[in-house]
């Protein structure tokens, strides 16, 4: 699904995520503190202030606080995820269950998924590929790619299609959607945290960042192949439970 280059490129992006994760834990930890003092004293406040005018003030000022800290929190689990709880996970079924759980905000955003159909308990045993993952992070790397295709098909929607296989170590499956694509500006930095590719329709944010950093806790990769105007092929290779 993605060509030899795509590997490399992720090789690149995992040493570069890797720094920017260190960087991250240890701006985190700094802003924190002083934000703490922020949100005590804004709220201290609010509670003696009578004048309306300076409450709605204060309680402004409190709101973007604790959107800030909500922020670093995202930028902290992104830096010190949870190490993985590892266990025999079904590809087919778990990706099953994922589009399922995504079923409303999908439909809302007028999209449609293509999947191989019947949950794994349906298909022949050779094609109830188990990989070894940690099933929560393992959903959580799938919603992130289902929703950044979707957002890619707005405002119109259209069809996301999802394809899996396997060798004799790694499973392989693909999130494709024929949204606007990446330029390869936006495709070099699409796993950085913060990057917005909203001029591409992707904003990105966290969403594909998160999504790398699980992949490589498992020991996998992920690569994005993508021009303007699509289609866009984001491949994720997984261990396989041997």
């Amino acid at each position: 699904m993605t060509s030899p280059e795509g590997w490399q490129q992720w090789a690149c992006d995992a040493d570069r995520l890797a720094a920017l994760a260190e960087f991250a834990a240890g701006a985190g930890h700094e802003i924190n503190n002083p934000l703490a003092t922020i949100i005590g004293r804004a709220q201290q406040l609010l509670r003696e202030e009578s004048d309306p005018r300076r409450r709605q003030s204060l309680a402004i000022i409190a709101a973007q606080a604790y959107r800030i800290r909500d922020m670093i929190g995202d930028v902290m689990l992104f830096a010190r995820p949870p190490q993985p709880e590892m266990r025999p996970v079904s590809l087919p079924q778990t990706l099953r269950g994922v589009i399922d759980r995504l079923a409303a905000d999908l439909a809302a955003a007028r999209c449609r998924v293509e999947f191989p159909p019947g949950d794994a308990a349906d298909l022949p045993p050779r094609e109830d590929i188990l990989v070894l993952a940690d099933p929560a992070q393992f959903a959580v790397v799938a919603s992130e790619l289902l929703r950044n295709a979707a957002q890619a098909l707005q405002p119109a929607g259209g069809v996301i299609r999802v394809d899996f296989s396997a060798d004799e170590r790694f499973a392989q499956w693909a999130v494709i959607d024929h949204g606007k694509g990446f330029t390869d500006h936006e495709r070099r930095h699409a796993f950085d945290p913060f990057f917005s590719g909203r001029q591409a329709g992707r904003g990105l944010g966290f969403g594909l960042c998160k999504a790398a950093r699980i992949v490589d806790l498992h020991g996998g990769s992920i690569a994005i192949e993508s021009a303007e105007g699509g289609p866009t092929v984001v491949t994720v290779r997984w261990p396989r439970q041997l």
